[in-house]
């Protein structure tokens, strides 16, 4: 590729947060034309994205374009991605229904995801995640053979057993084993996840597609849907509640990691791993929620007691990762300390308060 020549970048799901600052991170090399699939059924539309600020340039064949500031593209396809892989997988490679290009890279994004009110009180809906991630590597294999892929896994899919409470260990990437004995994962989504790390092993072993895979732990960033237990939180302590609750006893941990430092992990491992492998993204720092809670009490500068609230779904006791396999293989770790991070939280969640959002348990 010429110095000129831009890349080719497929996100599905891009519309999401994830997805929405994976936009940011790889508009900011200046070499990218990015194309999105999103349906909309969780993602926000980008018309109505803060960052990147995008500005509509029509519209063809059902393709919205977009240029940022710089004059930069993008180009939005409201579509389930599913949907899609199948329409082209019918009609062929010859035939695309739009006309897609072949990529340069491919983030797969697409999935239901959401706090833990959908994973445990939704989990067949979750479970369609089976069928999108089928339909998506059947489609890269058959279809596009983009140039590489990053799969979105989840450290949900590490098996259940190793964090429970006062057993829980830093979760190692060799703990899911494809060639031995699996142990459960976190519900459907786990499970989805895990049968998604398969088939990108597959497409990398039997269909010679360049595939690396990610294995997030507790992500978290100022615009995340107040659903998610980080910003829920800070919306409480930027409207100084006393106390401030936190579901389930609050002493469940998690390995915390900013959003900006997980799309770097996600471009990083795109374009260092190529044989379906899995890494993970996190700081090893295990943290609870009450001790994030009274961390955002301090920035804040009040004081509250923190307490737990029974009759929640609160997920696994403690999650947290090694993270000595991503750093040596990615020759990278986190940048954003967690002070920093929930500081960049709880100053949005006052200009969410000032926007009229209202803290709820």
């Amino acid at each position: 590729m010429s110095s000129m020549e831009k890349q080719q970048i497929l996100i599905t799901g891009g519309c999401g947060f994830v997805g929405r600052h994976l936009t940011a991170a790889l508009l900011a090399e200046n070499n990218n034309e990015i194309w999105i699939v999103d349906d909309l059924s969780i993602g926000r539309h980008p018309s109505k994205w803060e960052t990147p600020a995008l500005v509509a340039a029509g519209t063809d064949d059902g393709v919205e374009h977009f240029r940022t500031a710089d004059g930069q593209t993008i180009h939005f396809l409201n579509s389930d991605f599913a949907v899609l892989a199948y329409a082209e997988l019918k009609r062929g490679p010859a035939l695309h229904f739009p006309m897609l290009p072949k990529f340069d890279e491919i983030y797969h994004l697409a999935s239901v995801v959401g706090g833990r009110m959908i994973i445990d009180g939704d989990p067949l809906a979750v479970g369609i995640d089976l069928s999108i991630d089928a339909a998506f590597f059947l489609w890269a294999a058959k279809v596009n053979r983009p140039e590489r892929i990053l799969y979105a896994s989840s450290s949900a899919s590490y098996p259940i057993s190793l964090q429970r409470d006062g057993e829980a260990m830093a979760l190692e990437e060799a703990m899911i084993d494809f060639g031995d004995t699996l142990g459960k994962p976190d519900f459907t989504y786990g499970w989805s996840k895990l049968t998604g790390e398969y088939l990108g092993r597959i497409a990398a072993k039997q269909y010679g597609l360049n595939v690396g895979v990610v294995r997030p732990f507790s992500g978290y960033g100022e615009d995340q849907d107040p659903s998610y237990p980080v910003p829920a939180i800070a919306l409480r302590v930027a409207a100084r509640q006393k106390p401030v609750r936190v579901w389930g006893s609050g002493l469940q941990g998690r390995d915390f990691v900013h959003i900006d430092d997980c799309c770097q992990a996600c471009i990083r491992t795109a374009r260092k791993i190529t044989d379906g492998s899995a890494v993970n993204i996190g700081s090893g720092v295990l943290t609870s929620f009450r001790d994030l809670a009274r961390l955002m009490i301090d920035i804040e500068g009040y004081d509250a007691d923190v307490q737990g609230t029974d009759n929640r779904p609160v997920g696994v006791a403690q999650r947290y990762c090694n993270p000595e396999h991503m750093e040596r293989t990615l020759g990278w770790k986190p940048e954003i300390s967690l002070r920093d991070g929930m500081s960049r939280v709880v100053a949005m969640a006052h200009r969410r308060l000032e926007m009229g959002f209202k803290p709820e348990l």
